[in-house]
């Protein structure tokens, strides 16, 4: 049995060799759809740690009216804690608001000569965090039914609804891309690879009819096209980490200097022998796949 298939897996390395040319072109292709569709898991942690990150920075904030009392608005603090939706809640007096607008705009002498003459504008204000960024519909439903509603001046929610729908479109958008761009690129993968196993058939057929009249079995027949289809994936798919482990080691200083605290290298590091086992897999999956078709079609035996 070993011996069988050693000779199997030996017969499929000529023909992959025979055929050179497009056994290459057939690595390529399937080179680029593991790339992609190991890029889309890659993408996956990338969006899902800038989207903690967001969440982490989203917040919406309630603001009270100047005559509204602190005790008021302490107590409704309390009450909006104890919404499980909410992670924290920041209370932020005129005084407070008006030493941070201060510190933010002190080196601006126009915005600074203003306030001096308008005095402190700046209400006071409760600033909210939830757990989710789509929870925050669950906060402000909960606004609109209090009993200080009347001490609320507006909830700047609706102001930043969109921008947190956006984040969430993007994310959902770019994955969806994504499996498109990785379906078409399976499909010319195994179209390629198909391709090369019809030729390696058709340059076989007086071998093939020599096997068949020396009583080979079907298994010995068939067996050197699934192997040339899972060599060409096999090595597909060792290029492709060699060239993604570079790509990611180039690029994560860049993305690092644009999204503090995100180093893709350590992520996929950390990851490495999943995406090592996906690529593999993905390779002799296109390359077995698409012999097994090309078998069927053009090779009775």
């Amino acid at each position: 049995m070993i011996f069988l298939l050693k000779r199997i897996t030996r017969a499929g390395w000529l023909n992959f060799i025979r055929n050179s040319g497009i056994s290459f072109a057939t690595c390529f292709i399937i080179g680029m759809t593991i790339f992609l569709i190991v890029s889309l898991f890659l993408l996956r942690d990338v969006t899902q740690f800038l989207i903690q990150n967001l969440q982490e920075k989203i917040d919406i904030s309630v603001y009270f009216k100047e005559t509204a009392p602190e005790e008021d608005i302490l107590k409704l603090k309390e009450e909006i804690a104890k919404i499980p939706e909410v992670k924290s809640v920041e209370y932020i007096s005129r005084v407070e608001a008006l030493d941070h607008f201060i510190q933010r705009y002190k080196n601006n002498p126009v915005v600074m000569e203003s306030l001096n003459e308008v005095g402190n504008p700046l209400l006071p204000a409760l600033n909210i965090k939830a757990w989710q960024a789509n929870q925050f519909t669950a906060v402000t439903s909960f606004l609109e039914n209090v009993p200080q509603k009347d001490l609320i001046d507006k909830v700047d929610y609706y102001q930043r609804k969109p921008v947190i729908e956006r984040i969430f479109s993007m994310a959902t958008t770019i994955n969806v891309i994504g499996i498109i761009f990785s379906i078409i690129l399976a499909t010319i993968a195994i179209l390629v690879t198909f391709n090369q196993i019809r030729l390696a058939i058709y340059s076989s057929r007086e071998e093939i009819s020599v096997q068949r009249l020396v009583g080979a079995s079907n298994w010995f027949i068939r067996g050197p096209f699934l192997v040339q289809g899972a060599i060409s994936g096999v090595i597909a798919a060792i290029a492709t980490l060699f060239v993604f482990t570079l790509a990611v080691f180039l690029l994560s200083p860049k993305f690092e200097i644009l999204f503090t605290g995100l180093n893709i290298f350590n992520t996929f590091l950390s990851k490495l022998w999943l995406f090592l086992l996906i690529q593999i897999l993905i390779g002799i999956i296109l390359g077995v796949l698409s012999s097994i078709i090309a078998i069927r079609k053009y090779l009775e035996v």
